[in-house]
């Protein structure tokens, strides 16, 4: 387990920065949004993992990389995960988690909901920066499915500029 994190127990715009630092990492590119991912424990305010869109190899999303940096370190497949999450886990993610994916890899939110298929809890609430520009999907509803699901979404607001302007870096006209 990482060690405590310096940002104060639920100070949720400093844990939205941080997933924003992880995302300028993100290469630029015309087709993808530069996203970052934290995923924390709340109820021991430690930092688990951190993921950027294409950090690991394939077309990879931020959640997808925090969720599998984690699960490698703790020695289980992606799909087990759920189980041996933290009760408070959270995750932080800059933009929106995907329903829909082109590229054959699972949407993000059938991995945050894949999570809570143990009786540990799973990722019961995402803090979310902005949601998704309609760029690549038109009408993504993955904070109405997660809802649905009874994950809570949580707008972070205060950093929807700079998140947009890192999102979108790389593409035409930006």
């Amino acid at each position: 387990m990482k060690d405590l994190s310096p940002i104060l127990p639920l100070d949720h715009l400093e844990y939205m920065r941080l997933a924003l630092s992880q995302a300028q990492h993100s290469p630029l590119k015309p087709t993808n949004f530069r996203v970052g991912a934290v995923l924390v424990d709340e109820g021991s305010n430690r930092i688990l993992s951190t993921g950027y869109t294409l950090e690991l190899p394939g077309n990879t999303h931020a959640e997808q990389c925090a969720l599998r940096k984690y699960s490698v370190a703790n020695k289980v497949t992606e799909e087990a995960v759920g189980p041996i999450l933290p009760f408070q886990t959270v995750l932080y993610t800059t933009m929106e988690p995907c329903q829909t994916r082109s590229a054959g890899n699972l949407p993000c939110v059938d991995r945050i909901l894949q999570t809570l298929s143990s009786q540990s809890g799973g990722i019961k609430t995402v803090y979310i920066g902005i949601q998704e520009p309609n760029t690549f999907v038109a009408a993504n509803a993955g904070q109405s499915k997660l809802a649905d699901a009874g994950v809570v979404c949580v707008h972070v607001p205060g950093l929807e500029e700079e998140i947009l302007r890192t999102a979108t870096a790389g593409h035409q006209g930006s």
